[in-house]
């Protein structure tokens, strides 16, 4: 699974370069505050095994106007120590690393 070069941005960890995408949109779930706000990381260069972040926010696009705090490149540098903390290995083809910083979200239903 390849991150879209449109919207990504770059982002340099320990050295290395990666590429991250949060939806512009919310899905569906995401919108209506059932699910937390997500986003995508790839290696830049060398693009393997796709980490998917969950956090604990809702998107800041959701319908029902409840409030989020922006994904920071601060957040995205830890998730991102975190999962090569956790065996994410991102230059080695695979399914996608999941990473879930979930704890605290309350879900709107």
């Amino acid at each position: 699974m390849a991150l879209g070069r449109k919207g990504a941005r770059r982002i340099v960890v320990d050295g290395t370069s990666y590429r991250w995408r949060l939806r512009h949109r919310p899905t569906y779930s995401q919108a209506l505050c059932w699910s937390p706000c997500s986003y995508a990381v790839e290696h830049a260069v060398h693009p393997g095994t796709t980490l998917v972040v969950t956090t604990n926010q809702p998107h800041a696009g959701n319908w029902l106007g409840r409030p989020g705090n922006a994904v920071l490149p601060s957040d995205v540098a830890d998730a991102i120590e975190a999962a090569v903390r956790q065996g994410w290995v991102p230059t080695r083809p695979g399914s996608p690393f999941h990473l879930n910083q979930s704890t605290g979200f309350s879900s709107a239903h």
